[in-house]
């Protein structure tokens, strides 16, 4: 009875042991459980994934990197909306040239509302003297959206491009700083990721080459109609301005516009008074001139000739003459001469893949 009395007492024993290791056991899984549960996360750790292009290659459509083609920037592949799936990080705007941008994007952790992001890139990149634009990333409908200061709503995915070059001459390596140190300010405020911080040495020397390719295109031509005697007055210029198509623009001189409002050459005074509808009664003046913006006009040499011939008509109508800048008078010769030169600036420009008077050369040769 004894020994039986023993038995029972050691297997209830050993029993107690093994529930209380499998207890424990259970309890060490659901705890593990838990805790991967607790700091699990669904955003992407930017340190441990693959780049952009064999992300691509593993989401089933392989995109090559391109160079310099501002209507090939891809989208990021469609997909269904789902507000608690985080995407893969989108390619750049359609709206953005890596040629002419410099280009920075930063991802927000927790969605972050479009008025708070511009207030703080506001401070952060005031006094940057190149245009900057921002956009933000719809995961709704995996389209970039541009930004202004009346924005709304929240978004995971931020963008902002520094135009490197424009009439002015390129970016100096201030503004990279204060634009690329502002974007990182921007970033810590709202615990948000930087992506792909532009080189300072490459960027400050493909927009030195850029200025230089620019600055060797960047031709306007003008011809001037000069009074005879009696000053042109301003009523009569602005009726024969307004009988060619133009228009009076706010930078004090009359637009020929193409069939899009881009503008294919300007009248304006020879005098330093500019144009202004409200003193046109009042103005009288000796001179005006015509200019053609070469870069910024997709057919020069149709420009040219629709100038020359506007140059003609008002010459007769103000009993004045048309002359260079020399005053010499403007024959047949300098005219051919002038074709030629546009011709060969715009074939310099289009073997630069940067057609004259296209969305890049009108942001390149802005002032």
């Amino acid at each position: 009875m004894d020994n039986e009395l023993q038995i029972g007492l050691a297997t209830l024993g050993v029993a107690s042991v093994v529930g209380i290791v499998a207890y424990n056991k259970w309890q060490e899984r659901k705890h593990r459980r838990e805790a991967e549960q607790a700091f699990r996360s669904d955003h992407r750790d930017v340190l441990l994934e693959p780049a952009e292009g064999v992300a691509d290659e593993v989401s089933g459509e392989r995109v090559e990197p391109s160079m310099g083609e501002a209507a090939e920037h891809r989208r990021p592949t469609t997909a269904a909306h789902d507000p608690g799936v985080r995407k893969v990080t989108p390619g750049v705007p359609d709206y953005v040239d890596q040629r002419i941008d410099c280009v920075i994007r930063i991802e927000a952790i927790e969605p972050l509302e479009a008025p708070r992001l511009w207030a703080a890139q506001s401070e952060q990149l005031a006094g940057i003297s190149k245009p900057v634009r921002w956009f933000a990333f719809d995961d709704a409908v995996n389209l970039w959206r541009p930004l202004d200061a009346h924005s709304a709503g929240a978004f995971h995915w931020f963008c902002a491009a520094m135009q490197t070059v424009d009439r002015r001459g390129p970016i100096s390596e201030n503004d990279f700083l204060h634009f690329s140190g502002g974007m990182q300010r921007v970033a810590e405020q709202f615990l948000a990721v930087p992506a792909d911080l532009p080189a300072r040495g490459e960027s400050l020397r493909h927009a030195a080459e850029l200025d230089k390719f620019c600055a060797n295109v960047d031709v306007q031509i003008g011809i001037n109609v000069v009074s005879n005697g009696q000053p042109f007055v301003g009523t009569k210029i602005r009726a024969l301005a307004e009988s060619h198509g133009m228009t009076l623009g706010p930078d004090g001189s009359f637009h020929a516009r193409d069939e899009d409002g881009n503008t294919l050459y300007t009248l304006g005074n020879m005098e330093p008074a500019l144009f202004a509808a409200e003193e046109m009664r009042d103005l009288s003046t000796s001179g005006l001139t015509l200019v053609i913006d070469v870069p910024r006009v997709p057919n020069g040499v149709f420009a040219f000739e629709r100038m020359m011939r506007q140059a003609m008509q008002m010459a007769d109508a103000l009993q004045g003459a048309v002359v260079d800048d020399n005053r010499a008078p403007f024959g047949a010769e300098a005219a051919a001469m002038i074709r030629s030169q546009i011709q060969h600036f715009q074939a310099q420009m289009a073997s630069g893949d940067v057609p004259a008077g296209g969305p890049l050369a009108q942001r390149l040769f802005s002032a």
